[in-house]
C-alpha cells in the first residue's frame, strides 16, 4: 500500500547545535555522560559543514536546527561574535543554495555559563537577557529561518534540569522547576511577539515533548498520574500561544512505581516482552495518542518537530519510518491538522547525559574519525521527504 502525503506537506531531519558542535562555554562542558564520554568534542560540525550541508540536503528538503548561543553571544547584552556569525552565515548560506528551508530553534536546552553564573532561567530578571539574544539572532539570521520554534522541550529542560537532576544544573526541586517553567513561558510569550512583529508571516511555535506515561500495575498509578499531569499538561500550559503546536515524540513509559525504561531498567523492559529500541519502549500508536490528545484540547496545527529511535543496529529504524509516516497519515485523513514532520537525527550526535553511544543518525557518525555513513534507513527517509510517498506492507 502507497501513502501519498500532500505537496506542500514539510518533510525534514533535526539537529541541535550543542549535539554537533565542539562545546563552547556552555553549562554542558566537561559533563561527563552515563557512558563515560565527556561532552566537548562532539561530531565537528563546525568543521564538517560543507559535508553536512549537502547530507541535509540529500536527506530532506527542510532541516530543523539552532545556533549555539554561547558562541554568538560571550557576555549579557553583548554584540553577537563577528566570526561565529560568519561561520553561521556560509553554513546557512549553503543550505539556501541547496534549497533547503529552515525551521530555527532559539533554545536547545544549553545556556552560556554566564547565564548560567548568575541563575540561569531560575531568576525572573534573566528573561529579557535571552530575548536580547533572540532580538540579535533574529536581525542577523532571520532571512534564512522560514519557521521559528522558541524553546526546544521545555518539559525535559525543566524535569531533567530540577527534578530528576540528569542535566544542569543537576537539582531536585520541584519549586525550583516550577519556577524555570513559569520563566521559559514568559520568555516564549515575549519571543513571540518580537518575533511576529518582526516577521508577521512566518509561524512561530514550542517543540514539546509528548509521551505515554502510564501505569504498569496499581504501584504506578500515583506516579504516572502526576509525571502525566506535570509533563503533559501543566508544562505546555505554559506555552499556548503558538501558531503551530510542535511535538516531538519518542516512546511510552510505563511506572511501577518508577519509570521503566530500557537505559535505566533492561531488565524489566525485557520482562515485560515490549519491543524497545535501545533507550525506551516503542510504541508508535502513542504518537496518535497524544495527537489525539492535544488537537481536543488546542485545536491548533501542528509539526512533529522530532521523531525517532535511538537504533545502533539500524534494525528498527526503517520499520519505525514507516510506522510512524502511517501514524501522521491516518491521523491527516482523520482530520487532525499535520503541517510537518522532523526525524531526529540527521547523523549520530552526544546524547546529552546519556553520551554518544545512543546513536539516532540516519547517517553513522564514527566517534574517533568522525566520518559520516549513511545507514541504510537513511535511503527509505530520503524517498519518502523528497517524494512524499512510501510504501507500506499491508
Amino acid at each position: 500500500m502507497r501513502l501519498q502525503f500532500p505537496n506542500d506537506f514539510i518533510f525534514g531531519t533535526s539537529t541541535a547545535a550543542a549535539q554537533i558542535e565542539t562545546a563552547f562555554a556552555h553549562d554542558w562542558q566537561g559533563v561527563i555522560a552515563k557512558d563515560g564520554e565527556r561532552f566537548d568534542r562532539t561530531t565537528d560540525h563546525e568543521i564538517r559543514w560543507k559535508e553536512d550541508a549537502d547530507l541535509i540536503a540529500h536527506l530532506a528538503p527542510w532541516y530543523r536546527m539552532g545556533l549555539m548561543w554561547s558562541k554568538l553571544q560571550r557576555g549579557p547584552g553583548k554584540k553577537l561574535h563577528k566570526k561565529s556569525c560568519a561561520e553561521y552565515h556560509r553554513f546557512l548560506k549553503r543550505l539556501r543554495k541547496r534549497n533547503v528551508r529552515i525551521m530555527m530553534v532559539l533554545h536547545h536546552f544549553t545556556n552560556p555559563i554566564w547565564f548560567a553564573n548568575i541563575g540561569g532561567w531560575e531568576k525572573k530578571e534573566n528573561v529579557d537577557l535571552w530575548l536580547d539574544f533572540c532580538a540579535k539572532v533574529v536581525e542577523e539570521f532571520g532571512e534564512y529561518a522560514d519557521i521559528w520554534n522558541t524553546f526546544n522541550e521545555p518539559n525535559v529542560y525543566a524535569s531533567y534540569g530540577w527534578v530528576t537532576g540528569f542535566f544542569p544544573p543537576f537539582k531536585k526541586n520541584p519549586y525550583l522547576a516550577a519556577t524555570v517553567v513559569q520563566n521559559l513561558g514568559r520568555a516564549h510569550n515575549k519571543a513571540y511577539r518580537l518575533l511576529k512583529k518582526r516577521f508577521p508571516q512566518k509561524p512561530v511555535g514550542i517543540s514539546h515533548n509528548a509521551a505515554i506515561l502510564s501505569a504498569e500495575n496499581p504501584l504506578g498509578w500515583v506516579t504516572a498520574g502526576l509525571a502525566d499531569w506535570w509533563f503533559m499538561d501543566f508544562i505546555p500550559s505554559h506555552f499556548e500561544r503558538v501558531d503551530f503546536f510542535g511535538i516531538s515524540y519518542y516512546a511510552r513509559i510505563g511506572h511501577d512505581p518508577m519509570p521503566i525504561t530500557f537505559v535505566e531498567t533492561p531488565e524489566k523492559m525485557k520482562k515485560l516482552g515490549r519491543p524497545h529500541d535501545d533507550m525506551w519502549e516503542y510504541y508508535p500508536a502513542g504518537l496518535r495518542e497524544c495527537l489525539d490528545r492535544y488537537w481536543k484540547k488546542y485545536k491548533k496545527p501542528f509539526i512533529i518537530t522530532e521523531n525517532g529511535v535511538a537504533d545502533s543496529r539500524d534494525v528498527l529504524r526503517s520499520k519505525a519510518i514507516a510506522d510512524y509516516a502511517s501514524v501522521v497519515h491516518q491521523a491527516m485523513a482523520d482530520g487532525i491538522d499535520i503541517r510537518g514532520y522532523f526525524w531526529w537525527s540527521t547523523w549520530d550526535n552526544f546524547e546529552w547525559h546519556l553520551g554518544p553511544s545512543c546513536k539516532f543518525g540516519l547517517y553513522a557518525c564514527d566517534w574517533e574519525t568522525k566520518d559520516r555513513t549513511p545507514r541504510p534507513s537513511a535511503e527509505l527517509f530520503r524517498k519518502l521527504a523528497h517524494y512524499k510517498m512510501i510504501d507500506i506492507a499491508d
